[in-house]
C-alpha cells in the first residue's frame, strides 16, 4: 500500500465533509483546522491531482457562465479505505512545537525585564482572544451539530484546543507574576 503525506490524508478526511472544490477545502482548513494543522492553496491543488491520478477521488468538471470551470471531486471507495487504514495507524510521535514566545523567553536575559514583560502580556491576550475564538467555534458546533454527523469529533479536537490555550494562558500569568516579583 503506498504511503502519502499527512497533507494527502488531511485532504481525503476533508473530502468526507460537503467540501467539493479546492476553494471549499481551504474555505474549512481556514475556519477549522488552521487552529491545529496548517494547509496553504499551494499544497491544496497538487494534492487534489495526485488524489485523483491514484484514483483515490474523482473530479467533475461543469461549466459556470462567466466563471472558470467549477471541479468538484468525490472520495472512491478506494481513496475512502486509504482514509480508513491511515487512522487506524497509531501516531508516529508527538508533534514538536515550534514556539516563538518560549524561544524569546528562553534568551530573555539580553533585553530589558520590561520588554519581555510586555512580550509576554502581549501573548497573553493572543491567547485569550483564541479562547474566545474557540468559545464561538464551540458555540457554532454545538447549535448545529443535529445536522453535522461529525460534530461530536470536532468538540473533540476543540476541546484541545482550549485546554492547550487555557494552560498556556495560566502559564504565562504565573511567569509574568515570577517576573515581576523577581529581585522582591
Amino acid at each position: 500500500m503506498k504511503t502519502y503525506n499527512d497533507t494527502t490524508y488531511a485532504i481525503l478526511g476533508i473530502l468526507t465533509t460537503d467540501c467539493r472544490t479546492g476553494y471549499d477545502i481551504k474555505q474549512l482548513i481556514d475556519r477549522s483546522l488552521t487552529h491545529f494543522w496548517k494547509i496553504s492553496y499551494g499544497q491544496i491543488y497538487p494534492t487534489l491531482k495526485t488524489i485523483v491520478e491514484d484514483e483515490l477521488a474523482t473530479v467533475t468538471i461543469s461549466s459556470q457562465p462567466s466563471k472558470p470551470e467549477r471541479k468538484e471531486y468525490h472520495l472512491t471507495a478506494q481513496g475512502k479505505e486509504t482514509l480508513k487504514n491511515w487512522l487506524e495507524e497509531p501516531v508516529k510521535q508527538i508533534p514538536a512545537e515550534r514556539n516563538e514566545i518560549l524561544l524569546k523567553l528562553f534568551f530573555g536575559r539580553h533585553q530589558p525585564k520590561e520588554n519581555t514583560v510586555s512580550t509576554l502580556e502581549d501573548y497573553k491576550k493572543k491567547l485569550e482572544a483564541r479562547y474566545l475564538t474557540y468559545i464561538n467555534i464551540e458555540e457554532s458546533i454545538t447549535a448545529n451539530k443535529d445536522h453535522a454527523e461529525d460534530a461530536v469529533y470536532w468538540l473533540f479536537t476543540l476541546d484541545y484546543g482550549k485546554r492547550m490555550t487555557k494552560a498556556a494562558i495560566e502559564w504565562c500569568t504565573n511567569t509574568l507574576e515570577q517576573l515581576l516579583n523577581e529581585g522582591d
